[in-house]
This record gives structure tokens, sequence and C-alpha cells, in this order.
């Protein structure tokens, strides 16, 4: 095995603690869920009333089943073995390579039957399929296994911790800023709420997907199925098997009956686009945080013995942060990449989409990493509530907006204007705001109203929001 220091992807090397239960997406992963398709295959087969094959016993289906559940790194290299070597058992494909991932699959499982009492099954397997009717199955498998399993629990903890500190912050006052200058106050708690109910949109969407998936041999018209059994519902065999793999599949798999050689992947486009907006969510976060470091309204608690600069002793910088972003960016141009290239495929089938498809596990690996770096820096922050309170403070003047929206109710001539001449391009105090009040002519009552209203309070309905939604 390669030390994780010679690897060359960071995703094995630097980052393979964090990567690590996303292994089901490497070769032996994807080896050991084609075996799982081929052997459910076999056992569909025997099933199936007008089929050939003798239906198997239940001590023989185990037997077929223990192929993929007990399916050990010694399989994967006899499989790799078979594909790529000139091997000598002359039993399979006359002792030489095959050159071909699928055919190895098969070829495996056939092995593992010979001097069995299953033997006499063995040209079932693979029984009128093309390599991509295993494949896609394989891939559907792998990502619900991958995405339902890891990704999702982890994008869920991440929204849980967000989440907790909308709840925590709901009543921090903060200033508000649109194009980067002061506007109207906001609360720590709301900003925190706005991602949190961006990303339970995006979660929902993909705890509820959906994938197609095809099984219809080789264009996609049950050629050789028809041929050799033209009296099988073999649509309904599609079906059926189909709703057997649900059975194991965490993430919903439906039958594309209508298809070339390849199911045309519009649904990974759908599935890897949702990503991508999960992490755009994400890498706004990441940036909002890291502009809260930067201005000194997020506080990052030092880690005994943590080095921030190898030159300036004092820094604490936000890595975590900046990590989690620049993962995210990687995550995202390989979604986007396979968005824009998988629903593609000349004519009935071209090979493009297998290389794609072998960096799924990458892609979803950046991500990994990404989301664990957002937490860890989730778990070092807290807000300056002092600091935050000092910069509402200076600036007074995002309270015009309420002043001179009262006043428009009251029916004041012209408040906007008089509010802009007062405060556009100047540096005003609350006592600016009360010369100003004290000149208006509205009643006691109004100017009372207006003098209750300060850069703290003036946050409108954030607390309620946080709290209701």
């Amino acid at each position: 095995m390669v030390n994780e220091l010679e690897a060359i992807s960071p995703i094995d090397g630097r980052y393979r603690n964090d990567t690590q239960p996303l292994q089901n997406f490497s070769e032996k992963g994807l080896i050991n869920y084609r075996t799982l398709v081929e052997s459910e295959y076999l056992i569909a087969l025997s099933e199936y009333s007008g089929l050939g094959p003798r239906e198997l016993s239940d001590d023989e289906k185990e037997f077929v089943r223990n192929l993929y559940t007990d399916f050990s790194l010694e399989d994967a290299q006899f499989v790799k073995k078979i594909e790529k070597t000139n091997h000598g058992i002359e039993y399979i494909n006359n002792g030489k390579k095959t050159e071909h991932d699928v055919k190895a699959v098969e070829y495996f499982i056939k092995d593992k039957l010979r001097n069995t009492p299953l033997q006499d099954s063995s040209e079932w397997v693979h029984f009128a399929l093309t390599s991509e009717d295993i494949t896609n199955l394989s891939y559907g498998l792998m990502l619900g296994d991958g995405i339902v399993e890891v990704i999702l629990p982890k994008a869920g903890e991440l929204y849980e911790k967000i989440n907790w500190f909308s709840e925590k912050y709901k009543d921090v006052p903060i200033l508000g800023r649109t194009h980067g200058q002061p506007a109207s106050p906001t609360t720590f708690g709301k900003e925190f709420k706005v991602y949190a109910s961006r990303l339970k949109n995006q979660l929902e969407q993909l705890k509820n997907y959906e994938l197609l998936v095809k099984l219809n041999g080789a264009t996609g018209n049950y050629n050789a199925h028809h041929a050799a059994y033209p009296d099988v519902d073999w649509i309904n065999f599609t079906r059926d098997f189909v709703e057997k793999l649900n059975e194991k599949s965490k993430i919903k798999l439906k039958p594309n009956l209508i298809t070339t050689q390849i199911e045309s992947h519009d649904t990974y486009a759908e599935l890897f686009d949702n990503m991508k907006r999960l992490n755009n969510i994400l890498i706004d976060f990441n940036q909002d945080v890291w502009r809260y470091i930067s201005d000194g309204w997020i506080i990052q608690r030092p880690i005994e013995g943590e080095v921030g600069s190898s030159t300036m002793p004092h820094k604490v910088n936000p890595i975590n942060f900046e990590n989690s972003e620049g993962n995210l960016g990687m995550a995202n141009a390989l979604f986007e990449f396979f968005s824009r290239e998988l629903p593609k495929s000349r004519l009935q089938r071209d090979l493009s989409d297998s290389t794609i498809e072998r960096n799924f596990g990458v892609s979803l690996g950046y991500c990994l990493i990404a989301y664990n770096s957002t937490l860890r820096g989730l778990n070092k922050i807290v807000v300056d509530e002092t600091k935050v309170i000092e910069e509402l403070e200076n600036h007074p003047e995002i309270i015009s907006e309420a002043f001179q929206t009262i006043l428009k109710r009251e029916g004041a001539e012209m408040p906007y204007e008089r509010l802009k001449e007062l405060t556009r391009g100047r540096k005003v105090d609350m006592n600016d705001f009360r010369r100003f009040i004290e000149e208006l002519k509205v009643s006691d009552q109004v100017k009372a109203e207006l003098k209750q209203i300060t850069p703290i309070n003036y946050t409108g309905l954030a607390r309620d929001l946080v709290e209701v939604y």
C-alpha cells in the first residue's frame, strides 16, 4: 500500500484521515459493487419464471451473496490480475489478460462457482447484459452509500452547528452591510439562520433524491434478452430487479427504460448540481465568517502549541474556513465537469463517462474535507459582543431609515430627503438625531417614539425569525 506521504492526491495523502469513510469509492469498492450486482442478477434469473437457469437453494443463494459480503482485498487483487496480467490460469480467458474490468468480474465469479454445485449455473453470470448494465447499477449503489451514509450526516452536522449558533446569538445585534457599507442592523443569530435555512433546503432535496438506472442490454433494446427468451417480460423483470436492489440501496433507484447502451446520466447531473448548490452556500458562509473574523467581530480561540505564521508569532489565522473554501471549490469544479460532460455520449455509447465516473469519490472526498474543516473552525469561534456593540454605536446614521419611514407614516414633508441631507456622506452622532427630532413638526408622542430608536435595538423581527423558522 502506498504511504500517505507518497500519495499523489491529497485525498489519499494529506487528508487521508478525513476521507477514510469514502473507501467504498476505491477500485476495490467498485469491484465489490459490481460483484454484488452480478451476484444478485444471477439469483434473480434463477427465481424468474420462464428462464433457463435452475432455481437456487437457500444455501446456494447464500454462497453467491457471500461473494460480495465477504469480498476481500485478495479477491479484488485477483480480479485485477484477470484484467491486467497474463495470469496463466487456462480456464480463465485462456490464461490471458482481459483488459476489461467488468469481464474480469464475470470471470472472477465463474471461478468462485467452479468445482461447486453451482458450476452448472456459471454461464448465466452476466447473461445478455452489457457492461454498463452492471456498472450503472454499481455506481447507483455506491453513490447511495457515500452520500447517504457519509456526506449527508456530516453536512447535517454542519447544519445543526450553524443552527445552534443562530439560537445562541439571536439577540446579539450587529451592523448590517450592503455593498460593504453600513446598513440596517441585523443579529448574528439571524445571519447564521440564513445559512442554516439554505442548507436545510438542499439537504432535504438530497435526502429525497432518486437516481435513474438501466438494465436493458447493449443498445437499450433488450436485443439479446428477447432473442433468447422472446416470451419473457424483460421490462417487468427490470422493474422487479431494480426494486430488489433498492432493498440494498441507500438512494432510491428507478429504472429508465428508454436509453442507449448507457443510462443517460441526467439524474447524475441533477444530483451533482444539488451538491454544488450545497457547497456554494458553505463557500458563502465561510467567506462571511472569514470577514467577521477579519473585522474582529468573531474571535478564534487559539489552540495551545498551534502556529499561525512562520514569521509573525501573534497570528491566529482563519485557516479552517480558508481550507474549507478551497476544497469546496475543488469539489465544485468536478461537480460542474460531471454535470456538463456525463449527459453527453456519442451515438449509442462512448467511453468518456467511464473514466469520469471513477472520480466520484474524489469530488465527495473534497466535500468531506471541507465539511470537517468548517466544523473545526466553528468549534473555535465566539462572538465578541462588546466589539459588535461598539461598531453599531459608531454608525448611528443607520437609524435614518427608521426615522424617514415613521415620518412618511405621519405625512411629514420630504422626510427621506431631509434625512439624506443630515446623514449622507457625513459623520453624525446621536446628538445630531436628537436635535433633528426636536426641530420636527410632529406630536410629542412621535418624537418620543423616535427617541427610543437606537442602532442597538433597531433589528426588526430578526429574533422572531430565528425562533419561528
